[in-house]
């Protein structure tokens, strides 16, 4: 099978002009008319799982995240990119990426978080689908619902601003959606659930909270979503999961 025929059942779920203007989704590495054998799905596209990649036979690697987000003025196998560039070359690795595409996509990852959180009738906070908001299915007090997130995000812990007395209308945006927040508010949200919040944002207006889960909690089900378009629409064709697909490069401590 060609690399592009995996591609374009992506593109099928998150087409590819739909990313925004500054990012790098589609092939990075490799030729779209390369025959490949297997695809191995993940959310950054490291060495190690490039390494994984090939030891397990796929010559094709579907990440969330672009290898390459910028253009690349030497490749330094110290380098964490440049390591990764050098094991998809050696082994004759695709590499792609569906990225802000697959954030705003039906079924993507703002609505995936969305649904996790269980939000009545959500529906896009802005044009470019990259924040949502709706309804709990009933109030609960902001303690109630910092545990409410915990639950659903297999989360041991989050940040928050100060817990307000009731949440009920929730915005959410995956990755670090700090940028949406007075948007949120300004819709009417009493909650802002997202990641990667800098400390000013934590400031926030009398009866409004805003809740950051990281980056990688907000985003990494998609990883399985990927797996499972892939698997549906190519039955019969090798798609694997990274065996360590928990690469979140955050520890908590």
């Amino acid at each position: 099978m060609k690399a592009q025929e995996i591609a374009a059942v992506l593109e099928a779920f998150a087409p590819l002009p739909g990313q925004e203007s500054w990012d790098n989704s589609g092939f990075c590495i490799g030729s779209p008319e390369a025959e490949v054998h297997g695809v191995m799905v993940g959310f950054d596209c490291t060495a190690a799982l490039l390494r994984e990649a090939a030891a397990r036979g796929a010559d094709m690697v579907v990440t969330h995240h672009p290898l390459i987000f910028g253009g690349l003025k030497h490749i330094d196998p110290d380098d964490p990119v440049g390591e990764a560039v050098i094991e998809a070359i050696r082994n004759g690795i695709v590499v792609y990426a569906a990225h802000t595409n697959a954030d705003k996509a039906p079924g993507g990852v703002n609505a995936l978080m969305a649904a996790r959180l269980g939000l009545v009738e959500p529906e896009p906070l802005d044009e470019h689908q990259l924040a949502f908001i709706g309804l709990l299915p009933a109030p609960l007090s902001g303690a109630a619902f910092c545990d409410l997130v915990k639950e659903r995000f297999s989360l041991k812990m989050l940040r928050c601003s100060a817990p307000v007395e009731t949440v009920f209308r929730v915005a959410t945006s995956c990755g670090s959606g700090s940028s949406f927040a007075d948007a949120a508010f300004r819709a009417g949200a009493d909650a802002f659930v997202t990641g990667d919040v800098s400390y000013h944002h934590f400031f926030v207006p009398q009866g409004r909270m805003i809740v950051d889960i990281g980056h990688w909690e907000s985003e990494v089900e998609i990883v399985s979503k990927f797996v499972s378009v892939l698997r549906e629409k190519m039955p019969t064709f090798a798609v694997y999961t990274a065996t360590n697909e928990n690469n979140n490069p955050i520890y908590y401590y």
